[in-house]
């Protein structure tokens, strides 16, 4: 979430946001393909407000910062999150036409844009994105998410999924490995949700949602991550201790998806001016431990500095 122009484009960061991804743009753009969960709707002006009865966030980027996701080398986009929505339909429709005029790849909200698939030399990938809220695809409907993802694998080589799922916050950062219920709304069962899209021919699994890390698992030789936290979160939302976490999961399969290693590189948001290099690898130990933690039997060794590999024998 790059900024937010609402209720007044004061909010907006330093220098118009074009510095907040300085620090990231070396190793974005150097991957095949990269991946980010866009927090809120592209829109210039107006739209629904949602309505809201205390404590609510409402993210309105403006229409040029797409140019700054562009230029640091994202290609494709998740749009399936509680934020899609804050500006209602204009927003939503908005921020599909932006992002398509920009040239990026996305998907997750319902009957619009469920699924993408793109071609980078001469790869063919699959995307969908899923959430638990209105308007996406629900990461609820396992089987809708398994036609899905069956679907694309019929089509692509590389099939990556994304989820926005789970509760939010420093106490949940752990996979309960059941649903999960947060302010009252079923947020999914994201680890009975990763397994059964890469039981249905998923590749990769990238999770964000909870606003902190959580851990990572190798399943069925395929790559999942079950947060990836915040990364780079510009205005009034709390990034203080590890909501500041802001890893970068850097994952390398082979041509049939399968996992071969992987590479953290742990940054920091300080005073939300974007993220930078954090030499003591913070959000990679956090990740390392809470590996550890849940999934204790995976076949997969994080190292502090954020080296991911596969067990030996």
């Amino acid at each position: 979430m790059l900024g937010s122009n609402y209720p007044s484009e004061s909010d907006l960061p330093v220098n118009d946001g074009k510095d907040l991804l300085k620090n990231v743009k070396d190793i974005l753009r150097n991957a095949d393909v990269t991946f980010g969960n866009l927090e809120g709707c592209v829109l210039d002006k107006g739209g629904d407000v949602k309505s809201c009865k205390s404590g609510c966030y409402f993210f309105r980027m403006p229409n040029r910062y797409v140019n700054y996701l562009t230029d640091a080398g994202f290609d494709v986009m998740n749009i399936a999150n509680n934020h899609n929505g804050d500006f209602g339909a204009p927003g939503r429709e908005n921020t599909v036409k932006v992002l398509k005029e920009a040239g990026l790849n996305y998907a997750g909200l319902k009957d619009i844009c469920e699924t993408s698939v793109f071609e980078i030399n001469g790869v063919k990938y699959g995307f969908c994105g899923f959430a638990p809220n209105t308007g996406t695809v629900r990461i609820t409907d396992i089987p809708y998410a398994k036609k899905l993802v069956a679907d694309l694998k019929s089509q692509c080589d590389i099939v990556i999924v994304s989820f926005h799922g789970g509760a939010e916050g420093k106490s949940h950062n752990r996979v309960p490995k059941q649903t999960e219920t947060f302010y009252g709304e079923n947020r999914g069962n994201v680890h009975e949700f990763a397994h059964a899209v890469i039981d249905a021919g998923a590749d990769v699994v990238f999770g964000h949602g909870p606003h902190v890390v959580r851990a990572a698992e190798l399943y069925k030789d395929r790559f999942i991550i079950y947060s990836l936290g915040n990364f780079c979160t510009s205005g009034s939302f709390s990034i203080s201790g590890i909501s500041g976490y802001a890893p970068i999961v850097k994952v390398y399969t082979d041509k049939e998806g399968r996992f071969v290693r992987g590479q953290i590189y742990s940054f920091l948001q300080l005073d939300k001016t974007g993220p930078v290099a954090d030499e003591n690898h913070l959000a990679a130990k956090e990740i390392k431990r809470l590996t550890e933690l849940d999934f204790p039997n995976t076949g997969l060794t994080i190292s502090n500095e954020g080296v991911i590999e596969r067990k030996t024998p």
